[in-house]
C-alpha cells in the first residue's frame, strides 16, 4: 500500500505502528495507517487482514513512581 520513497514497515513486521498516518480521528481514538493497520489510543491494532492485536507495548515508567 505505501507509495513512499522510503517504504513504511509491512503491517506484518513488528515495526507496523511506525507506518506514516494517513486519516487521523483522535476524537474517536483511532488512526488509519499507510499499510493499512487501524491503530487505536489504547495502543491496540487492527490489521489489515481484519485480526486484532492488544496492545503490546511495555511502558517503562513504573520505576520512577515511588509510593
Amino acid at each position: 500500500m505505501c507509495v513512499h520513497t522510503a517504504p513504511c514497515p509491512d503491517a506484518a513486521s513488528d515495526a507496523r505502528d511506525l507506518a506514516a498516518v494517513v486519516s487521523s480521528h483522535p476524537e474517536q481514538g483511532w488512526s488509519l495507517l499507510c499499510n493499512g493497520v487501524v491503530l487505536f489510543d489504547d495502543d491496540g491494532e487492527l490489521l489489515p487482514d481484519g485480526q486484532a492485536v492488544d496492545s503490546h507495548h511495555q511502558w517503562r515508567t513504573a520505576g520512577l513512581v515511588t509510593a
